[in-house]
């Protein structure tokens, strides 16, 4: 008999058919499930057999029926907020998932600024991360973390587990997501869930599929895994790994620290990033969800990435906000360092980002969430006037500004230093080198502290001009 067993077991694993429910590891004991919607459900039971579901914050039982290869997937109905619950799935055999909370869920993705925990890297820490983690224990608050995945093809399922938050499992966390998830749970007041995937260096087009790099020559997707040159680089091997895993689990929104990797190939970023996005929700299948995105910060990026001046990927950035709708994006030019291509203060970039979320999301009043930007120059002889759009309080610097991040050209186009004064809502720029300024630039460099400020948030790097160099 005790062999029969073994050899029935042996089967049953080889053909892939489960004799009791199995589920991807995104739905797992203490998981946050969002709230207040049809969240999906999917994993593995009998070949074409039932599915019992049943939750326990209303006692409510769905039915659905797995396909011959044992695959099935529905959708249940979620309260207003709360827990803990369960959910009981029965094909003859019970899997119970326990220590359910029902809240806010958010996607949080990127490179290394995304996926920097919150103890730092190896001589790279993240400011007040001791305190902070000492202050971090919040059952409320749950973690899940994606492991590192590069595929050539989908795959079905993720490695990571939920965690509450706690001094453990924070240190290990994303500083940009933690500090994002904090401010919601001390605004919010309801569960909130954080999953992160993410992986350092990883270019935009590595979290897209083909399909969507179709409008992108240069992206250049493996015809086979001989031709896989970068784990992390390469078109389309984390989509596969990481997010194809997570497609349709119910969530709020994403958030996305990344570009880094696309300053050589800035010049097709705001473009990528809107064909990216769109296809995250085209699969999602929820409508435009939020997605709220970080600018990358100022560095001296010729130390890494050769001659090009990443400027022009932060305007690519900004040039994005106005090309995707439910979309915002959180400036950090105050927020760099020139020795270092990942900033200590990761507080200030997941505050921005949940600024934004607070604000255009959960329609929090009496938040600045967006900062203002260039709206044009006027040039009147010798002196550039600067004006610009959300900027209804006007702008700002320090105490007697004036400020050098300027920079004006005249027809030869070469840019001299300038001196730039605020009078009420405009910013006045000139150079006695450029007696007939065409041009003006603000803080369009790869290394630079911006100083100008609009309603609480600095305003990002711009230029009148758009020429290439």
């Amino acid at each position: 008999m005790k062999k029969t067993t073994l050899i029935l077991t042996a089967l049953l694993a080889a053909t892939g058919i489960s004799a009791k429910v199995t589920l991807p590891k995104i739905f797992s004991d203490g998981m946050v499930i969002q709230r207040e919607t049809n969240a999906h459900l999917w994993g593995q039971a009998k070949a074409s057999g039932k599915v019992k579901i049943t939750t326990s914050w209303n006692n409510k039982s769905y039915t659905t029926q797995a396909d011959a290869d044992g695959r099935w997937k529905t959708a249940i109905s979620t309260p207003v907020a709360g827990g803990p619950f369960t959910i009981t799935f029965d094909d003859g055999e019970k899997t119970v998932l326990r220590d359910i909370l029902v809240g806010e869920v958010w996607l949080c993705a990127g490179q290394s600024n995304m996926e920097m925990p919150m103890k730092g890297f190896k001589n790279q820490p993240v400011d007040n991360s001791t305190e902070d983690i000492l202050h971090s224990t919040d059952n409320q608050l749950r973690l899940f973390t994606v492991k590192r995945n590069s595929k050539f093809t989908p795959v079905d399922d993720v490695t990571g587990e939920w965690r509450a938050a706690a001094p453990a499992s924070v240190r290990e966390f994303s500083a940009t997501a933690y500090h994002f998830g904090r401010e919601l749970r001390l605004s919010l007041h309801v569960p909130v869930g954080l999953v992160v995937a993410a992986w350092g260096g990883s270019a935009c087009e590595a979290w897209m599929t083909a399909d969507w790099l179709k409008a992108f020559p240069d992206a250049k997707i493996p015809a086979t895994e001989a031709d896989i040159k970068s784990k992390n680089r390469t078109p389309t091997l984390l989509y596969n790994g990481m997010l194809h895993p997570l497609v349709g689990m119910a969530m709020r929104g994403a958030i996305w620290y990344q570009g880094e990797d696309n300053v050589p190939r800035y010049s097709t970023y705001a473009d990528m990033l809107t064909a990216m996005v769109g296809g995250w929700r085209s699969q999602w299948g929820i409508g435009d969800f939020p997605f709220y995105y970080c600018q990358i910060a100022p560095y001296d990026y010729s130390l890494v990435k050769g001659e090009v001046n990443s400027a022009f990927l932060r305007e690519q950035q900004a040039k994005a906000e106005m090309m995707i709708p439910h979309c915002g994006m959180a400036v950090l030019m105050d927020a760099g360092m020139d020795y270092g291509i990942h900033p200590r203060n990761k507080h200030v970039a997941g505050l921005r980002l949940a600024l934004l979320a607070l604000n255009d999301t959960y329609q929090i009043e009496g938040l600045n969430s967006k900062s203002a930007c260039f709206k044009e120059a006027t040039f009147n002889n010798d002196t550039v006037v600067v004006s610009f759009n959300r900027a209804d309080m006007w702008v700002y610097g320090t105490k007697g500004y004036v400020s050098e991040r300027f920079e004006v050209a005249g027809q030869d186009r070469v840019f001299h230093p300038a001196k730039a004064w605020i009078e009420r809502s405009k910013v006045y720029v000139k150079s006695d080198e450029v007696p007939h300024p065409v041009a003006v630039r603000y803080a369009f460099k790869d290394w630079v502290m911006g100083d100008l400020y609009s309603d609480g948030l600095p305003i990002s790097s711009f230029r009148s001009d758009n020429w290439d160099k």
